[in-house]
């Protein structure tokens, strides 16, 4: 299994012959909004045309439904799975094509293959239909939280083994801080953490996080 960090919260995760993109921010489209948070890392254009069998984007916020990132990766004929809650879900089936729109709200799985199967787990975000994301194969356990703050509810939808924890870090725009992402992490007794949503719109760096953590570099590819 292996995973390239795209910046912000956007994740290119490979497992066998399966592909995986979530929540890619390939623009600045932000900072076409709001010229304060112009986009602070390069962008790959390459992973537009990606061949991927699933988009995940856990809520309809212009960092995660962005349609310059997913205008291009949907042109693609090949039929993808794109998963997201209710909100994304109406914005991403607008754009049509082949392609499997799959209402992905909380407690919803998904078996993209034999062996790699998605379940949708609630977050607390300004976007009422968040989700974060479990990805379960070859063994591990993967929960990408989406953007959301500390929540005690949270826990429940939760397995007991965490391989890896990926978590926001900004303490801004209904995200954890990064104290509370550390508590988070404890407490989901997660095995390595992974900090995102830093550097991006803003000049943190990773060192925010006080804890151990594995420490990532845009479009680096890492074996999980």
């Amino acid at each position: 299994m292996y995973m390239t960090w795209l910046g912000q919260a956007g994740l290119f995760i490979e497992i066998g012959d399966k592909k995986i993109m979530i929540d890619p921010y390939l623009s600045d489209s932000v900072g076409k909004v709001n010229p304060e948070k112009h986009r602070r890392m390069p962008v790959d254009e390459s992973y537009l045309h990606m061949d991927i069998d699933a988009l995940v984007c856990t809520h309809n916020h212009l960092d995660h439904v962005d349609p310059e990132s997913v205008e291009p990766i949907l042109k693609q004929e090949k039929e993808i799975a794109v998963l997201a809650p209710w909100d994304g879900w109406q914005a991403l089936r607008k754009y049509g094509g082949n392609h499997n729109y799959v209402l992905f709200n909380r407690h919803t799985e998904w078996t993209l293959a034999d062996g790699v199967r998605l379940t949708a787990v609630k977050a607390e975000h300004s976007d009422l239909s968040a989700i974060g994301v479990l990805i379960e194969a070859e063994g591990k356990t993967l929960y990408i939280t989406g953007d959301t703050l500390y929540n005690t509810e949270i826990f429940a939808d939760l397995p007991k083994k965490i391989d890896y924890i990926f978590v926001p870090v900004n303490g801004m725009g209904n995200n954890m801080n990064a104290v509370d992402a550390k508590r988070f992490a404890e407490k989901c007794g997660a095995k390595t953490v992974v900090p995102l949503h830093w550097g991006m719109l803003d000049d943190f760096t990773a060192d925010i996080y006080p804890w151990e953590k594995m420490e990532l570099t845009i479009y680096k590819r890492e074996e999980l």
